[in-house]
């Protein structure tokens, strides 16, 4: 039984292939077309899975033939009731609001959206030449219930306790459900307006930062301020009960009835400050406003949390949607509710949303058990494409690359040469990750432990603000020489470095604003924030053999378990996906070298100049 899931058409496309249960494969569709959150018909990820699929049963099926085998299409939404929610908002806000937003997307729902099924069809049928018969059923699941499928069924608990909370989904933007074996049943629900995704998104754009992709650095911001407006806000922008659930004074949002717009003018009256424009300097008022929004944040979700625990008494909690990602806020559910154990998945967001669609639907449509597996069922979230040593080598061949290939241990020592001399590598290895975190596939490593190095890093690579912070790479059997915390392989938890590892407390509490940033925090300061937490991927048995020989030779040399891990990118674009695209991030920012698969790129043995090749490949971007 094979089952294909679908999200598509909002942001963030993405395909899952599901076969007997297992996830076989799972794909963002930016990641091949190099548009970030790409909103469109998730073609490329569809074509991946396919691939993957083919390649198992080691055949030579065409797509076609290959789609035939697919037993049920599942999309993650249910549009119709979406078109409920938008029709009803333009009732409440017309005539006076919303016409505009409405007319402008009308048509896009008329085209695609309100009719997903006929959407589907006729991509597949144009990009697969299927006749009408030979399209898989198609059926369709709740927004939340394919986010609660993603959180628990990977989950390696047999019974627990589920949070959910985003955006919006077709009403709900936070629900609760509480799972056992292959059943899930929904305990409460929060629906449209009031939503803690829109509240986050609508400070991400006060702050100047872009909606949908700028809440990571909303959160990197909120500790270089002081939360000086949360008393304000939660007297005039939010309630806040005692059970978690909250409702939203809309006066001061405009995303009900405006898709231009996320914050009314009177947030502006409130905060006596406009919002902050796109590259603007970032002074003082922001910094606070984020570090007050994202406590507010933080307690919202600790009274559910709490709220959840009392309703079901469970230990195990899981979580889904996208401010699941808020990796802050995360590490406060679990220090600070009565819950032992938190497991969030590793592709919280709408792209998850495919992969909870397919499971979904194989445990509660077609009632097929469930078999827990340890340490989860994500398969460590290496669920995109790898690339064989004779791929990868023919396209450093055709871009006329200067490289060397070497045995593994020889990669490895090389790395840490590198490494150990201050220098920036691209690591380019196995199977790309499902969701937003690079967890050692497709990274940019660096010395930990050098304080400028989260500057050059973000000036030199990444193209971005300074201030954005680092998330360490560290042995799973080592993490307790520095950090106080659960393990966190989706790097999806920040912890705290231990007080005998601190530096600079009186120092760091005495400076203000962007300042904090320049101080020694500890002994790996590039990965410390200033609030002393740090955003870690614990590397475990079950994670890629190559990058666990790294952290030990590392660990060997210096007696540090861990390395600066950033997401090969820069800033704008998806994480790299093929060996042309990890090619040139390499050539176009200033990283020092290369290691793709089995071989290592210099630098400055690369023939051609950056210009030359900016100018070649300029077609191709």
């Amino acid at each position: 039984m094979k089952i294909l899931g679908l999200s598509a058409f909002y942001h963030d496309s993405a395909a899952t292939l599901l076969d007997e249960g297992e996830i076989l494969a799972s794909s963002q569709e930016e990641r091949w077309t190099r548009k970030k959150h790409d909103p469109s018909f998730p073609i490329h990820s569809i074509k991946f899975c396919l691939d993957k699929m083919i390649s198992i049963q080691n055949s030579k099926l065409s797509y076609q033939s290959a789609l035939k085998q697919i037993n049920y299409i599942v999309y993650y939404d249910k549009p119709f009731l979406s078109f409920e929610r938008l029709l009803e908002t333009y009732l409440d806000y017309a005539p006076f609001k919303g016409l505009h937003s409405f007319r402008k997307s009308l048509p896009l729902w008329l085209r695609y959206k309100l009719n997903i099924r006929a959407s589907i069809k006729k991509a597949l049928r144009k990009h697969f030449h299927l006749s009408k018969k030979e399209v898989p059923q198609i059926l369709f699941n709740y927004h939340h219930l394919s986010h609660c499928a993603s959180a628990f069924y990977p989950s390696p608990y047999e019974k627990s306790a589920i949070l959910c909370v985003d955006g919006v989904g077709e009403w709900a933007t936070s629900s609760a459900w509480i799972g056992e074996r292959e059943q899930v049943k929904p305990l409460w629900q929060i629906n449209f307006p009031d939503s803690l995704g829109l509240l986050y998104s609508s400070f991400t754009e006060y702050c100047g930062f872009k909606v949908n992709s700028g809440e990571y650095k909303l959160m990197g911001l909120a500790p270089y301020g002081e939360p000086k407006f949360v008393s304000l806000l939660k007297e005039n922008l939010i309630e806040i009960k005692e059970d978690g659930s909250f409702q939203l004074n809309k006066k001061y949002f405009s995303y009900s009835f405006s898709s231009q717009k996320m914050c009314s003018p009177k947030l502006y009256e409130l905060l006596k400050k406009a919002s902050r424009k796109k590259e603007e300097d970032l002074d003082i008022h922001y910094l606070d406003v984020a570090c007050s929004i994202q406590k507010i944040i933080e307690e919202v979700l600790i009274k559910m949390a709490k709220n959840l625990f009392q309703q079901t008494k469970l230990k195990n909690l899981c979580m889904a949607g996208g401010v699941a990602l808020n990796c802050v806020a995360n590490e406060k559910i679990l220090s600070k509710t009565p819950f032992e154990s938190l497991w969030i998945q590793p592709a919280a967001g709408d792209a998850g949303g495919s992969l909870g669609a397919t499971l979904a639907t194989w445990h509660i449509y077609l009632k097929k058990p469930r078999v827990v597996i340890k340490p989860d069922a994500m398969k460590g979230s290496l669920l995109g494409p790898s690339f064989s040593s004779q791929e990868i080598e023919k396209i450093l061949i055709e871009q006329k690359t200067s490289y060397q290939k070497l045995t593994e241990q020889e990669l490895i020592d090389q790395v840490i040469k590198e490494i150990l001399e201050g220098k920036v590598v691209g690591w380019f290895q196995d199977a790309m990750e499902f969701g937003p975190r690079a967890l050692g596939c497709r990274s940019i490593l660096a010395d930990s432990r050098h304080l400028d190095m989260q500057i050059k890093l973000n000036q030199k690579i990444k193209f971005r603000e300074s201030f954005r912070p680092f998330a360490m790479s560290i042995l799973e059997e080592k993490i307790e020489d520095f950090f106080e915390t659960q393990n966190s392989p989706y790097m999806l938890m920040v912890s705290y470095i231990k007080p005998n590892e601190r530096k600079n407390e009186a120092k760091l509490s005495q400076a203000k604003g962007l300042k904090k940033q320049k101080i020694l925090k500890s002994s790996i300061p590039s990965c410390t924030h200033v609030d002393y937490s740090c955003r870690i991927q614990t590397v475990g048995k079950q994670a890629p053999a190559r990058f666990r020989k790294l952290l030990w030779k590392f660990y060997e040399k210096t007696n540090c378990p861990g390395l600066i891990n950033t997401s090969f990118n820069v800033r704008g674009e998806p994480i790299v996906c093929k060996p042309y695209e990890a090619y040139r991030c390499f050539r176009n920012t200033d990283m020092d070298s290369l290691f793709i698969g089995d071989f290592f790129l210099k630098k400055e043995d690369q023939k051609e100049t950056l210009t030359d090749f900016y100018t070649k490949n300029l077609e191709k971007d």
